[in-house]
């Protein structure tokens, strides 16, 4: 359970620094619109990454210890 949590929460970090990354390196060619909606996206996923490492599923016995 929490390897599934874990690796649930590096996944979206890699998608954070990937968007992040990939906007100023290769986007903002492009579209400097574009790369600042992904950063923005990018900035949204750090406390949703950390909601979802946090929480209780069901097989979870956080209580019983």
């Amino acid at each position: 359970m929490l390897a599934r949590r874990r690796r649930r929460y590096f996944v979206l970090m890699t998608v954070c620094l990937v968007l992040f990354i990939s906007a100023w390196a290769f986007v903002r060619l492009w579209s400097v619109p574009v790369a600042v909606a992904m950063c923005v996206v990018a900035m949204a996923i750090p406390p949703c990454a950390a909601i979802v490492a946090n929480r209780r599923e069901r097989d979870d016995r956080w209580w019983d210890e």
